[in-house]
C-alpha cells in the first residue's frame, strides 16, 4: 500500500509539472494613476483568464516607471508623460509605442478657495491666481507624468521650478498622487490629479474640483513595448500578448467598463487617438 501511495503521488507530480511549466508572467511598469483608480485591479483578471499569463504590476511614478523599463527591470511599460515616452524611444529602448485610453487633469482646491479660481476652466490663469494669493499647493514632485504636466503648466504660468522651490505656499512631498490628495485634503490646499484616482479618492475632505476641461489638461496613457535590440527578449512575446490585448476590441471594451460611482474614468482611445 506505501508503494502504491509513493507511486500515486510520483504520477501527480509529473502530471502537474506541464501546468506548472506552463504558467507565464510578465512585470509592468505603470504609473501609479491606472493601479491607485483601480483600473489594473479590474481588467488583469480578465487578460489572465483569457490568456494564462500572469501581470505583476510595479506603479511607480511615470518617470520612475520608465527608468526601471530602461534598466530591464520590466517588460511592458504604461505610462503618461508623452516628453519621457518619446526620449525613451529615441534612446531606443522602446519598439512600438500606442496609445489606450485618455482622461484629464483637474485642479481641486478647497471649498475657501482663496485664491477665487473654482469654476473656472483655464489652468494657467488659475495658477497665475495661486501663486499671486500664495495659496498653499500640494505637488507631487516624483518625477511621474502628472507632476511633469504640472511643472508644464507652472512654465506657461511664467513659474519656474526653482522659483517655485523656494516658496513656502509650494510643498513638494516627492510622492504619488494619493498622497498628494492626503496632503492637499490635510492642508485645505490646492493640487493638480488626475481625474480617475480623484473619483476613486475617499478623504476628499474640504476638496472639489476647482478647474476642469482645459485643453491643456488631457491625460493620455500609451503601452510601450520594449525593444529586443536592448531588452532580453525572453519575455516580450508575452508582454506583446498584453499590449495587443489591451489596444484590441475586448481590452478597450474592459477598460471603457470601469467605472467608478457609476462614472467612466478612462475613455479608450486605440482607435481614435487624442
Amino acid at each position: 500500500m506505501r508503494a502504491i501511495r509513493i507511486a500515486a503521488a510520483a504520477l501527480a507530480l509529473i502530471c502537474a509539472a506541464p501546468a506548472m511549466a506552463a504558467g507565464k508572467s510578465i512585470v509592468l511598469a505603470s504609473t501609479t494613476s491606472v493601479e491607485a483608480s483601480g483600473l489594473l485591479a479590474a481588467i488583469l483578471p480578465q487578460f489572465t483568464a483569457r490568456t494564462g499569463i500572469t501581470v505583476n504590476v510595479v506603479a511607480q511614478g511615470t518617470g520612475k516607471a520608465i527608468d526601471t523599463a530602461r534598466r530591464g527591470d520590466a517588460d511592458l511599460l504604461l505610462v503618461h508623460d508623452p516628453e519621457a515616452e518619446q526620449q525613451f524611444m529615441d534612446e531606443g529602448h522602446g519598439a512600438t509605442r500606442r496609445q489606450i485610453a485618455w482622461n484629464d487633469f483637474i485642479i481641486v482646491g478647497p471649498d475657501a478657495d482663496p485664491a477665487k479660481v473654482r469654476g473656472g476652466n483655464d489652468s494657467v490663469a488659475a495658477l497665475k491666481a495661486i501663486a499671486a494669493a500664495k495659496s498653499p499647493f500640494v505637488s507631487r514632485g516624483d518625477k511621474s507624468g502628472t507632476n511633469a504636466a504640472e511643472l508644464r503648466l507652472w512654465k506657461l504660468a511664467a513659474q519656474s521650478p526653482d522659483a517655485l522651490g523656494k516658496e513656502t505656499w509650494y510643498r513638494d512631498i516627492g510622492g504619488g498622487m494619493g498622497q498628494a490628495l492626503n496632503a492637499a485634503s490635510a492642508m485645505a490646499a490646492y493640487t493638480l490629479s488626475d481625474r480617475g484616482t480623484w473619483l476613486s479618492f475617499n478623504n476628499k475632505g474640504p476638496l472639489g474640483i476647482a478647474i476642469e476641461g482645459d485643453s491643456r489638461l488631457l491625460n493620455r496613457y500609451d503601452v510601450i513595448e520594449l525593444s529586443p535590440s536592448k531588452h532580453a527578449a525572453s519575455k516580450l512575446d508575452d508582454a506583446k500578448v498584453f499590449a495587443d490585448w489591451l489596444v484590441s476590441p475586448d481590452g478597450q471594451q474592459a477598460i471603457g467598463a470601469f467605472k467608478v460611482g457609476g462614472q467612466q474614468l478612462f475613455v479608450p482611445s486605440a482607435s481614435a487617438p487624442r
